[in-house]
């Protein structure tokens, strides 16, 4: 059976929403890693698959390029609720994904925000690799770290052109801080509702932007007091809007395009040994 697939973006965040309700879920990590090769694949960031569901309008289930898991997406997110939205001809759906049941709408100016539930500060839910002050962690820099279904540490810098985010990335990736890997944010901060982003995304290097990212950096921001509840986050490929009060839910607001569609090839789809 043949499978579809859009090819998207926010604000050159790239992703691909493969579309397998009524079927069998046939994305593996293996497939993941083959689309997400932007040689021998399609190319994404990220991978979401839209699966049928009892108590929402779709089920989401994530992908890295690299096959590694991940628990939400926001720009994904955001593309699949634009997509099901203009096939219901409607301005709002809820999702379910691993993070919950996530609420989407289309705005006046036509945006997409999404509530993406409450972000989470203790040390064994982000997760940490011991009991730590999540808002001070002991790094060089001292970042801080939060959840948002997936974790992030956030350094706050003068400059972020100083910043060597392909040597400092991997690194801090994997540092045996984060037993499950993070996303390392550098923001300078514009002034308070407006900060700079650069990202070193975990399981997939340095994007132009990530929702989730996004809401990861404005949450630590808002927690150090050194942002109002409102920010706007200009990242390399352009800005989303991140609105969080302290508490309850981040509600995180930008722009999605189509790039194209298409059908998977056969082949792609038959496992195989992975190419070197």
């Amino acid at each position: 059976m043949s499978l579809s697939f859009h090819k998207m973006h926010a604000n050159g965040d790239d992703f691909i929403v493969v579309d397998a309700r009524h079927r069998a879920n046939p994305v593996t990590a293996e497939l993941a890693r083959r689309l997400g090769d932007r040689h021998r694949g399609i190319g994404f960031n990220q991978l979401a698959v839209l699966l049928d569901c009892a108590d929402a309008d779709a089920r989401l289930v994530f992908w890295n390029a690299d096959g590694s898991p991940l628990d939400v997406c926001g720009s994904a997110t955001r593309g699949a609720a634009d997509r099901l939205m203009r096939e219901a001809s409607s301005r709002t759906v809820t999702l379910r994904t691993a993070r919950g049941l996530l609420t989407c709408e289309r705005t006046c100016a036509d945006s997409i925000c999404v509530d993406m539930g409450a972000p989470t500060f203790a040390w064994s839910q982000i997760p940490l690799a011991h009991a730590l002050d999540s808002a001070h962690l002991p790094l060089a820099g001292e970042p801080a770290a939060c959840s948002m279904g997936n974790p992030h540490c956030t350094f706050f810098v003068d400059d972020l052109n100083t910043v060597d985010i392909a040597s400092l990335g991997p690194a801090l990736e994997s540092h045996p801080l984060f037993p499950q890997r993070t996303n390392v944010h550098f923001v300078q901060v514009i002034d308070r509702q407006h900060i700079r982003l650069r990202i070193w995304e975990r399981g997939g290097g340095i994007p132009l932007g990530s929702g989730s990212c996004s809401c990861g950096a404005a949450v630590n921001g808002i927690r150090r007091g050194l942002l109002d509840h409102t920010v706007a986050v200009e990242c390399d490929g352009g800005t989303v809007t991140v609105h969080w009060a302290g508490h309850g839910s981040v509600t995180l607001s930008g722009p999605v395009e189509t790039t194209f569609c298409g059908t998977l090839a056969e082949s792609l789809l038959q496992p195989h040994p992975d190419r070197a």
